[in-house]
């Protein structure tokens, strides 16, 4: 059985940074890792990456070939939706990149870099921030699919932005925008607050790691007109329903705090608990 990571989150939250701390941290203490490059626009890399999308496309390409702009082009790397329709003067690299896309290319490409991993391996895979990605767009829903049909187990890694998190309002979109890729993808969830580091007044952030319904309520009805108090009502329940008022603050400073993280993401998908049980043989001479 393989381990798996699928980091995600908004644009600018830390992934590739996560990613690569994530990496040395494990460098350090003797762990074997693989990091994916999942995003087509990718341009530079602070860890060795182990697989990487932009062998299958660009979005470079995409926007030169087919005269999308960033997020389109994007998207299309990722798949293959109707709207996109070939051009009648495309050349023929036109016509191949429509068939270069991750969607049509995971029992090929994604296959055959799978196999080159073994039962054990660790993959952790760097995403990018397009929130249609994991919202409502189902490509990373398939992909983790074809993950599991490989017998990975994942967890999906949420990162948002500390310093967004300044007010309840706030905090309760970051909830909400988390809960939809869980609810999309269906997966063990690990949220994160990053670059805690960066933050200024800490105990502003920490009344949001792990705060009280009732009070979350309390402090958005003082927030929102009166004719709101109902919608406040339904979306702290949600969010309390859904266990999503449970953030680990993430400060790249301290290695305890990135290890504390990779401890809870190790249990959500059972990393080493089919471990075999190693006995040390003593000699019996000894005491």
């Amino acid at each position: 059985m393989g381990y798996a990571q699928l980091v995600i989150g908004p644009a600018g939250s830390g992934k590739s940074t996560y990613c690569s701390s994530l990496y040395r941290h494990c460098e350090t203490v003797g762990r074997s890792i693989h990091i994916v490059n999942l995003d087509p626009a990718a341009e530079n890399f602070d860890y060795p990456v182990a697989m990487d999308i932009r062998e299958l496309i660009s979005l470079e390409d995409v926007m030169e070939e087919l005269g999308l702009g960033p997020n389109g082009g994007l998207i299309y790397c990722m798949e293959y939706p109707s709207r996109y329709m070939i051009p009648l003067n495309s050349s023929h690299f036109s016509v191949l990149i429509y068939r270069m896309h991750l969607e049509e290319n995971m029992d090929d490409w994604l296959s055959e870099e799978l196999d080159n991993y073994m039962d054990d391996d660790y993959l952790v895979f760097d995403c990018p921030g397009q929130i249609e990605l994991f919202s409502h767009v189902p490509v990373l829903k398939n992909f983790v699919e074809h993950l599991r049909r490989k017998n990975f187990n994942v967890c999906v890694v949420y990162l948002l932005d500390s310093q967004f998190i300044t007010d309840v309002t706030k905090f309760i979109s970051g909830c909400m925008a988390s809960l939809s890729a869980m609810v999309q993808l269906e997966l063990p969830h690990v949220n994160i607050l990053s670059k805690m580091d960066l933050v200024k007044n800490k105990r502003d952030i920490e009344n949001y790691l792990n705060p009280e319904p009732q009070a979350l309520l309390a402090e958005l009805n003082q927030r929102m007109a009166p004719q709101f108090g109902k919608l406040n009502k339904s979306l702290i329940e949600l969010v309390d329903q859904y266990s999503m008022v449970s953030f680990f603050p993430l400060d790249l400073r301290k290695e305890t705090s990135i290890q504390y993280i990779l401890s809870q993401i190790d249990v959500a998908i059972q990393y080493g608990e089919d471990a075999d049980v190693k006995i040390k043989d003593f000699d019996p001479d000894e005491d």
